[in-house]
């Protein structure tokens, strides 16, 4: 008599689980999170699922666990996931190879620097040239550019190159200066090479002067290129970057990433920008843009200026206080008019470097010629730093992308208004501004000039403090950002400047699958507590590429 029952309800156990969908098989399901999207609404969700290197779902961890079989599954415990971090303007091979140099950045005199410098050589006694980098007289009493007696007396053998921290000025000592044939009679355009009242060199080189010297600089061998690009990369996963637009190369170095990311080595993904010589343009325009999931090359970087922690910004008065300087542009108007009439006729972008209301106001000009009747090229103005009011709307009227630092502000201002005066500063790093102009602004660090972590400049932009969260209330605090704003910058707003926000930015189907594990809410957090949080993970296509140690 109980045959039959116990065969009806098999019977109905396999009928019921016929009837059962089928579960998609993808490839990683993350769960029970707290998502950040992005997306047009800003929305969030507790899971999505990743298939072949991008997102295919996103939503609630009921309905996904039981829509797809996953080959990897993670339970997040309530940590908080973004899109992966994308600095829209830093200099990552330049950062790469300067981890060799000796690090001087913070110091807090001369005499400090020169430790650093002494012990930098005690470890490095072979090398053929002393390097460093980021020294900023700003922070050192009497705020003196130092000259480079001290160098030739300690190493009158060995040449020495220290850059400053804008990159934009550098000291070097006797023996550089000869090996780059630079006396006292050396003709500079777009820059300076320093004297003193006597006529003798100083050692200080600016801007275009810099470069008579580092370029005797030997390059690296392949394999010391290689394990600096490899470290670079490891440093910028830790802190949630997953792309990165690096701001100036030439073809032998985007090759060098090309070729890493195809061996498998180098999993981050570039926006490259590349210096506008004739040898690039040469070879790059005829070609016309490159659009991968891994790289893109479809601009130009070009420099208008230099920085205004050295004078080299260029002003429309003189500086508040060296009232015979007015800063200077690095090369003649007309070649910026005659490159932008070259790149308005191809599919590239042009990106220049400006940073006094002189030089934005020259090349806001020129993009408004260049690109008439030219309505989405994305042309961008990098740093975007001191903008006179009767040119900010220019933005919006020429749809210029404004590429800003949020870090700058907050490491400038407590000199800024020595060189500006009141009145200009309150029309520097206005990042609310110029948003309400093209309707977006693409945040970046400018590292190495600034650091590699991106939620520094998160913490900068909405707070506009510093890392000892000063000023109270922040700097000039009606630019600041909200933290909606503030995270598509460095997500979504960044991707578009470079044309990729079909393939980046946000965390929907459809999208690579790029995301940050935080162990804090970012939106939520208090403001003090931004620059700490931590990543816990860093994900590139579905794939774990970085995860914090537990130690």
């Amino acid at each position: 008599m109980r045959l039959p029952l116990i065969f009806s309800v098999a019977a109905l156990a396999l009928l019921a689980a016929a009837c059962q969908p089928r579960r998609e098989a993808v490839d990683l399901l993350v769960t029970n999170a707290t998502v950040y999207t992005v997306d047009s609404t800003f929305s969030r969700a507790e899971a999505f699922a990743v298939r072949d290197g991008r997102f295919v779902a996103v939503g609630r961890t009921a309905d996904l666990s039981v829509r797809y079989e996953a080959k990897q599954t993670v339970d997040a415990k309530g940590q908080f996931i973004y899109p992966g971090f994308y600095d829209a303007h830093c200099h990552f091979n330049g950062y790469a190879l300067n981890l060799r140099a000796a690090d001087l950045g913070g110091t807090a005199s001369w005499a400090e620097t020169v430790g650093r410098l002494t012990r930098h050589r005690q470890q490095q006694p072979g090398a053929a040239w002393l390097t460093g980098r980021g020294w900023d007289q700003n922070r050192w009493p009497g705020h003196q550019f130092p000259t480079k007696d001290t160098l030739d007396r300690l190493f009158p053998t060995v040449p020495v190159l220290l850059v400053r921290v804008d990159g934009h000025a550098a000291l070097a000592n006797q023996r550089a200066l000869d090996l780059a044939s630079i006396n006292a009679q050396t003709p500079i355009s777009g820059g300076v090479i320093g004297r003193d009242g006597r006529g003798r060199l100083t050692g200080l080189l600016v801007d275009n002067a810099v470069r008579l010297v580092s370029a005797k600089i030997p390059p690296p061998t392949p394999a010391e290129a290689e394990a600096a690009l490899l470290l670079a990369q490891r440093n910028c996963l830790a802190v949630g970057l997953t792309s990165l637009a690096d701001a100036g190369l030439d073809r032998p170095e985007v090759e060098r990433l090309a070729a890493l990311q195809q061996a498998g080595k180098l999993h981050l993904r570039f926006y490259a920008m590349l210096t506008p010589t004739p040898a690039n343009r040469a070879y790059y325009l005829p070609r016309g843009p490159v659009f991968s999931d891994n790289l893109t090359i479809c601009s130009f970087k070009v420099y208008a200026d230099g920085a205004l922690g050295s004078r080299g910004a260029a002003l429309l008065a003189p500086y508040a206080d060296h009232p015979a300087e007015k800063g200077f542009l690095l090369q003649p108007v007309q070649y910026y008019r005659d490159l932008a009439k070259e790149l308005a006729a191809s599919k590239f972008q042009m990106n220049t470097h400006a940073i006094g209301d002189s030089a934005n106001r020259l090349m806001l000009n020129v993009y408004g010629e260049a690109l008439r009747g030219q309505p989405d090229r994305r042309w961008r103005i990098e740093h975007a730093q001191v903008v006179s009011a009767a040119d900010v709307p220019k933005f919006g009227r020429y749809r210029v992308v404004p590429s800003v630092q949020p870090t700058h502000a907050t490491s400038d201002m407590p000199w800024a208004g020595e060189r500006l005066g009141p009145a200009r500063l309150r029309a520097a790093y206005a990042y609310q501004a110029l948003l309400r102009q093209y309707g977006q602004v693409a945040l970046g660090s400018d590292f190495p000039v600034e650091d590699i972590n991106p939620l520094y400049g998160f913490h900068a932009a909405v707070a506009r403090q510093d890392a000892r969260n000063q000023p109270p209330g922040g700097f000039q605090p009606e630019n600041a950002l909200t933290r909606e704003q503030a995270l598509r910058g460095m997500t979504t707003w960044a991707a578009h400047a470079g044309f990729e926000e079909r393939r980046k930015g946000q965390i929907k189907p459809g999208m690579l699958a790029d995301f940050v594990v935080l162990n804090t809410d970012v939106m939520t957090a208090p403001n003090e507590r931004l620059r700490g949080a931590q990543v816990q993970q860093t994900w590139i296509g579905g794939q774990l590429r970085y995860a914090m140690s537990k130690q």
